[in-house]
């Protein structure tokens, strides 16, 4: 019998993956680097801080509490290791190995503060000129497993 909170934790991923392909797809040339005042994160900062939550949900699935703060890479570059790491999670929570962390401390913890911060680059988008397209995510087509960016 399938697990309906994992299922759910399955979707949360999927729709964190859907929210950001759709914050990311189409950011100008050198956006990684726009921040909106001194002091502030840049939006590649901001996403590879994203890879940091997803490489702490991976770990704490399998029961390690372990954060690790890395320096940015290049804009596709850290847009790779993003859902690089939502795909990894998401085979994690498909398969049958033990889940070592609650559904719910992981969907409040790390996938949470990871919708956060694509609501924040959204913002920096709309800063820098090119605002992400409108659209009524209640109405989107999400289905867990379904991890993609379009570029």
């Amino acid at each position: 019998m399938e697990n309906p909170k994992r299922e759910f934790l399955r979707h949360s991923l999927a729709t964190l993956a859907y929210r950001g392909n759709r914050t990311l797809t189409g950011a100008p040339e050198g956006f990684g680097d726009f921040r909106p005042a001194e002091g502030t994160r840049s939006a590649a900062e901001i996403l590879a801080h994203i890879g940091d939550l997803l490489d702490w949900a991976i770990a704490l699935s399998q029961g390690r509490h372990e954060w690790r703060e890395s320096l940015p890479m290049p804009w596709l570059g850290e847009i790779q290791r993003v859902f690089a790491a939502i795909q990894l999670l998401d085979a994690y929570l498909a398969s049958a190995e033990p889940l070592l962390c609650s559904e719910e401390r992981i969907l409040q913890g790390p996938v949470a503060d990871a919708l956060t911060h694509f609501g924040q680059i959204a913002l920096l988008r709309r800063m820098a000129g090119s605002p992400v397209r409108p659209e009524n995510y209640f109405r989107a087509d999400i289905v867990a497993g379904v991890i993609e960016y379009d570029r």
